[in-house]
């Protein structure tokens, strides 16, 4: 039998898996001390201005905290002068910050399992988490140089965290969040696209990749099936999140090897009050049965950006549940096992 990291690398690279990889089963996620002192909310918080100045909740029966912005909260209140208004977080943390990452690094089977370092949220996210959507998309259009300026100062500032991290952590993985779209559209079009984020997550994914760093997990629950051939380009191993309204098998024919997805159960058929593990077990095996792809470049998942986390109590281990007893019998019906 694989181990799970054996069996996710037969997985990206069109090998012979031994049985599906079960949403994050094949990672130890760990944080450090910028994320542990972010000061975001936890469930059930509401109006809780984080490290970076953006006031946030997490309302009950939300699936993250979210910005809570009015004109007063509103980080960057004149995009012209935004400099004035953001101020990063401090890296500077002392060593003992640290150690208590580095300890549960060092305690992970590396021939078992990646060590997998989260940064949240991405360059896009934080651009209207300190700005507002609305008015970012706007400053895109009537405020370009203002907005390429801020976008580096992002990626610069994720560049220094970057360096921390694998000075002292030494991961093999990144699990890095940005939204780029809704479930039926991007944010913007793949042209506006690259032209602000393209090179930026180059440079930041390129660094990791350069410095030990295998696996690059991009998590964007929506709709972002344009822009995949970027995804690739910046070095985006696994498209966590993926969801249906994409055309997944699509994907996995003109990108698999390059690429490999990794969702295709949203949480929003599932992850809800009073679902039946019947219900789950369902909407798993509609999606193994549709984009199974004998196990290659695809790997069943949650859309919910999260190991181990659902909405409601129990969600999260009954389609790991569900996973398991329906990859067998996909398995064996396919003459995989």
């Amino acid at each position: 039998m694989l181990t799970p990291r054996q069996n996710l690398l037969e997985t990206i690279h069109g090998g012979h898996p031994d049985r599906f990889v079960n949403q994050y089963d094949f990672c130890q996620y760990l944080r450090n001390p910028v994320i542990a002192h972010s000061g975001n909310p936890r469930p059930g918080q509401m109006h809780v201005v984080n490290s970076w100045g953006v006031t946030r909740s997490w309302a009950p029966g939300q699936p993250g905290s979210f910005p809570d912005q009015t004109p007063e909260t509103i980080v960057i209140k004149d995009i012209e002068h935004w400099r004035d208004y953001v101020k990063a977080p401090t890296l500077d943390w002392p060593q003992e910050e640290w150690d208590k990452w580095i300890e549960q690094a060092e305690a992970v089977d590396r021939n078992e399992y990646f060590v997998c370092m989260q940064q949240h949220p991405g360059i896009f996210e934080q651009c209207h988490h300190l700005g507002e959507i609305k008015n970012v998309l706007i400053y895109l259009y009537e405020n370009p140089d203002e907005m390429h300026e801020l976008i580096k100062f992002l990626a610069d500032w994720e560049l220094q965290l970057a360096e921390l991290c694998v000075e002292k952590i030494h991961p093999d993985a990144l699990f890095h969040h940005d939204d780029w779209g809704t479930q039926i559209s991007t944010f913007m079009s793949p042209d506006m696209f690259a032209e602000f984020f393209l090179e930026p997550y180059k440079e930041v994914y390129g660094y990791w990749k350069e410095n030990g760093v295998e696996l690059i997990i991009h998590h964007s629950d929506s709709f972002a099936q344009t822009l995949v051939p970027y995804m690739v380009e910046m070095g985006i191993d696994i498209w966590q999140g993926v969801m249906d309204t994409n055309d997944i098998n699509k994907i996995e024919e003109e990108w698999g090897g390059k690429l490999t997805c990794m969702g295709g159960i949203n949480s929003a058929y599932v992850d809800y009050e009073g679902a039946t593990y019947e219900e789950v077990y369902a909407a798993v095996k509609t999606a193994i049965d549709k984009y199974g792809n004998d196990g290659k470049y695809f790997i069943p998942c949650n859309t919910q950006g999260a190991p181990g986390m659902s909405i409601f109590p129990g969600v999260y281990d009954m389609v790991s549940k569900a996973i398991d007893e329906y990859g067998a019998i996909y398995f064996k019906e396919h003459g995989l096992a």
